[in-house]
């Protein structure tokens, strides 16, 4: 999720900034890993698509990321455990989505092999 549309109709946040891609580039809007600069059609096909598989590959490997977290901070052991509705706060989902995503993370850890949360 790079960009995250909020229901309410309040403003588009935009992508936080890649690690590999120089600042300087970044304060240009209109640059996007150099794509702008392509002119061959191929060319940026190739690469725009190159970037797509990348950035969901990504999207994929941060979402497990955040099930992982959200399942250890609602972890019934934590003394300063969270309940989903903590959880879905503070990543702007909705509550139903930080269940799922709670019980994503522990299968997640479970496959680890890593003590499970129940």
């Amino acid at each position: 999720m790079a960009e995250h549309l909020e229901r309410s109709g309040q403003r588009r946040l935009r992508p936080a900034p890649l690690v590999f891609e120089p600042a300087e580039a970044t304060a240009d809007p209109e640059h996007f890993f150099d794509l702008e600069s392509i002119e061959d059609p191929k060319e940026l096909l190739a690469r725009a698509t190159e970037l797509t598989l990348a950035f969901r590959a990504a999207t994929d490997r941060a979402v497990e990321f955040q099930a992982v977290a959200a399942a250890q901070l609602a972890d019934p052991k934590r003394f300063d455990r969270l309940t989903a509705a903590d959880v879905a706060e503070r990543a702007a989902w909705t509550e139903d989505y930080a269940r799922k995503m709670i019980e994503f993370g522990r299968d997640l850890i479970r496959a680890e092999g890593r003590p499970a949360e129940d």
